[in-house]
């Protein structure tokens, strides 16, 4: 399987190259999404890929949004080469697993972060305020404590190589409209909550994540990644301490690396050691691996 960091692929027009994803214009109704094997951390991308990241990326997201069918609809469409536009063929190599052919829709224009426990940024901003993004928690919480409760703190979508910005819900509702603002909190509470209880019985601990959401029509649809390592931390809950950071299957291992450097986290990225390439290739294959019980064959 190829590693792939860009994708030039002249029959359809290419409407975004993000950090991660280079997505085409199949026709008015269908986009081809495309999770290539480039890295970011701090809304920076990497110099080096992360050889089949965008495959373990791509395929997770496709066992959790079938698994997920019940409390919301995906965009999916076709997720094997083989039954993509013919002119898409002659790319096989660069597609296969970790290319899909989706619904349009129209995103939100707010991220959906769920925190089901406290860490990183939450972490940061607690022992500042005594609050997550504006709301209280008890004093005395420890670094990665469960929270009794999952919280919903929205963010901005910050254009690339800017960053997202928490927002309330307030003024998520006035980004997105009340119905759509509340009806989006709402299922991503239960995917977290769903998610959580699968990742638990396979020895995952899901401290928190981001769900994206799109309109196809009239319809609140889940899009984009779901519950990745890109887009996720990832503890084993074995050896699970609160009062501590917490060894993890996602990109911390990365942003921990990083921030180690004398780098001010804005573009260029420094350069990646090889042995920070492989952990991370690794971390990423361990997490999709116990949390879907297949093997990738990477």
């Amino acid at each position: 399987m190829d590693v792939v960091t860009r994708t030039e692929i002249a029959e359809y027009p290419l409407i975004s190259r993000g950090k991660v994803r280079d997505i085409y214009a199949i026709d008015d109704d269908r986009l081809l999404v495309v999770t290539t094997d480039r890295m970011s951390a701090f809304d920076v991308v990497m110099n080096v890929p992360i050889p089949h990241k965008g495959v373990v990326l791509n395929k997770i997201t496709i066992f959790w949004m079938r698994r997920f069918e019940d409390i919301v609809p995906n965009h999916l469409l076709d997720t094997e080469v083989a039954n993509f536009p013919e002119p898409l063929h002659k790319y096989a190599s660069q597609l296969e697993g970790r290319a899909v052919i989706v619904k349009r829709a129209q995103p939100l224009p707010i991220e959906c972060i769920v925190r089901g426990h406290i860490t990183g940024s939450g972490w940061k901003d607690y022992q500042k305020t005594g609050a997550v993004c504006g709301i209280p928690l008890p004093a005395g919480l420890l670094e990665s404590a469960k929270l009794e409760t999952p919280l919903f703190t929205p963010s901005t979508k910050a254009d690339l190589g800017q960053h997202d910005e928490n927002i309330s819900l307030d003024k998520a509702i006035e980004l997105a409209g009340a119905d759509r603002a509340e009806q989006a909190q709402s299922i991503a509470l239960a995917l977290f909550s769903r998610g959580r209880e699968h990742a638990e019985s396979k020895g995952l601990i899901i401290a928190d994540t981001k769900f994206e959401f799109g309109m196809v029509g009239n319809t609140l649809t889940l899009i984009d990644e779901v519950l990745t390592p890109d887009s996720s931390r990832f503890w084993p809950m074995d050896g699970y301490t609160p009062g501590q950071s917490q060894p993890s299957f996602d990109k911390q291992y990365l942003r921990d690396y990083l921030s180690t450097l004398d780098w001010n986290k804005e573009a260029p990225a420094p350069p990646l050691p090889e042995e920070i390439v492989t952990q991370t290739r690794a971390k990423y294959i361990e997490a999709y691996e116990r949390l879907t019980g297949e093997t990738l064959g990477l």
